[in-house]
């Protein structure tokens, strides 16, 4: 018998292993449930408003121009118009303010039709080669923008980085310019702890295929921010990118004229380029998704409240004596 219980794989018992610590264990009474749906339709469906309110104080002007831009001979070959080094590319757009717009006023560039995600794109980059001096040749995941045509690195190499947004905008109002500064634009992260203080663009945009924009060789890529903006992909074909800050305010009724450089070519897989201006409140940009959301579960939430209220008092149901339960009585001496 001894030597049976010796070699038992019966575990030794604890109060654990058989599932007999305390624990609360609670009855959802139909009274429970009521408040727990009226308190969560109270808090929900205030915050929702406040969060339509906050979305709906927000000023944003969109102006679509890559249709715009098109000279009215080149409207069937928009692709030959943008691949055209001849061709001048500067059009000039006019915004209205409709409400005063306090600063800082954000300038966004939205592309919408362009797939940031696509699993080949993403990949293309060499994040070593980025934060790294001496890993220049590290470009693997590069191919075809990792080498020159006499087997020189790119620094930085990939798909990504070579297809740099290059569109630019200048904007005045009232004959005067509007300064839009480009520095902040970057998360902090990114910029000291993905790109190097020390690397700095080589034979980047050299070859005879012009992806977009070009960068300053002189300066080191942490400080090139719309190259930083940029390379954080987004996750949907719609996005936005941020070009800049207005740190001045913009009346209401205000003429605003944009000049626009409009070189990205968008026209080949059929894009769409937006400018976007936009302040913010302590939800963020315009969104009115949010609000929607609590108010739809808060007041989906009061209505189960009410049709629970409602089948209790009209027709009841008799509930069972909880003390009767196991974990509830009283153990027998």
């Amino acid at each position: 018998m001894d030597q049976k219980n010796k070699n038992s794989k019966k575990p030794k018992y604890s109060k654990f292993s058989q599932q007999e610590l305390p624990a609360w264990k609670p009855i959802l009474t139909p009274g429970w449930v009521i408040t727990t749906f009226i308190i969560i339709g109270a808090l929900f469906i205030p915050t929702g408003l406040l969060a339509l309110a906050a979305s709906d104080s927000v000023v944003e002007i969109i102006d679509r121009y890559d249709e715009a831009c098109i000279p009215d001979a080149y409207t069937q070959k928009a692709e030959s118009y943008i691949q055209n080094p001849n061709e001048k590319k500067t059009c000039t757009r006019t915004i209205r303010v409709p409400k005063k717009m306090v600063a800082p006023i954000f300038v966004y560039y939205q592309l919408e039709n362009f797939y940031q995600n696509h699993r080949r794109f993403v990949k293309s980059k060499s994040d070593k080669q980025l934060r790294d001096p001496q890993a220049e040749d590290d470009t693997q995941n590069c191919f075809p923008i990792d080498y020159t045509t006499d087997n020189k690195p790119i620094v930085p190499c990939g798909l990504i980085a070579w297809s740099l947004f290059n569109d630019t905008y200048k904007l005045s109002a009232r004959g005067k310019a509007i300064d839009i500064d480009k520095k902040g634009i970057a998360w902090k992260s990114d910029m000291e702890a993905k790109f190097g203080s020390d690397v700095y663009p080589k034979n980047f945009q050299n070859g005879p295929l012009i992806g977009g924009a070009k960068l300053d060789d002189s300066i080191p890529l942490s400080k090139q921010e719309d190259l930083i903006v940029w390379m954080r992909t987004a996750a949907l074909p719609k996005f936005r990118k941020l070009y800049g800050k207005i740190n001045t305010d913009l009346d209401a009724h205000e003429t605003i004229t944009a000049e626009v450089e409009n070189n990205y070519n968008t026209y080949r897989f059929g894009g769409r380029k937006k400018l976007v201006l936009s302040t913010t409140t302590w939800i963020g940009g315009k969104n009115d998704f949010l609000g929607i959301a609590y108010i739809s579960v808060g007041g989906l939430c009061l209505f189960m409240a009410i049709n629970f209220i409602l089948l209790y008092v009209f027709r009841p149901r008799r509930l069972g004596d909880p003390s009767y339960l196991s974990w509830n009585r009283q153990p027998i001496v």
